[in-house]
């Protein structure tokens, strides 16, 4: 059961972090860290994107201890392993909601961007590693889905210090690869057409990242309580999404 723990939270923090490039941190970064970008400032890409992916993963690790300490105590409370399956189900009905914006509700999102300003200020290593780091932690900027939270609760309660330590520092790994989208961005062209593709994705993303949030409550529902319930919710939930999936489209990242 713990090991279901785990491939849930890794499932979840894949689908936060890729949800999160578009983010509007996520998609600043993809039009100033690029080779058109860093070549105007006088700085090789390669380096700066070094950085932030490098910054990026030590994100993750802050992040990741803070999960690390909150899955310590769940094992010290020695909650058992059905029990903590059986509050996923809340929890990740909850990130449903709030993805999908049912009755309006919203987890509290912060929404800070990082300060652009450093751009011209610094060197490149280190607005490239602040940005990373920042992007990686994961809620010192925009938070665009409640998949973060979701992410954070289930590495808590698999009550193994190590695997909620990995895999939130996973998610920070994986936001920062996103900066390597922008590696053939050597042209203004290149720049608008990659941000015209993802403007084009962008409703895929949203409700991809509500599916996976639907397969893990159906998953828990299902091992808690037996194959049909976790069919029928997650049948329910999946028709819910559908019926909001018009209003995720042109909704902010």
């Amino acid at each position: 059961m713990t090991g279901l723990l785990i491939v849930l939270a890794s499932m979840v923090a894949v689908a936060a972090a890729i949800r999160s490039i578009w983010s509007p941190c996520g998609l600043s970064m993809l039009s100033t860290i690029t080779p058109l970008g860093e070549s105007g400032r006088r700085n090789r890409w390669s380096v700066t994107a070094a950085w932030f992916i490098a910054g990026a993963v030590l994100g993750g690790a802050t992040l990741g201890v803070g999960a690390a300490v909150l899955a310590a105590g769940v094992a010290l409370v020695d909650l058992p392993v059905g029990d903590a399956l059986g509050l996923v189900a809340p929890l990740a009905a909850v990130a449903i909601a709030s993805d999908l914006g049912l009755g309006g509700f919203r987890l509290p999102a912060h929404t800070r961007q990082v300060n652009e300003a450093w751009l011209d200020q610094y060197r490149s290593w280190v607005y490239g590693g602040a940005f990373g780091w920042q992007i990686g932690v994961g809620l010192a900027t925009y938070v665009t889905t409640a998949a973060v939270y979701l992410m954070l609760a289930l590495a808590a309660l698999t009550a193994s210090p190590l695997a909620a330590f990995l895999i939130v520092a996973g998610f920070g790994l994986l936001r920062g690869l996103a900066v390597l989208l922008g590696a053939r961005l050597t042209s203004p062209q290149r720049l608008m057409d990659l941000h015209r593709r993802l403007a084009e994705l962008l409703p895929t993303a949203q409700r991809a990242v509500v599916l996976v949030e639907v397969v893990v409550l159906a998953v828990v529902v299902a091992v808690t309580w037996g194959l049909v319930p976790g069919v029928i919710l997650g049948l329910g939930a999946g028709a819910a999404g559908v019926v909001r999936g018009a209003r995720l489209v042109g909704q902010p990242g």
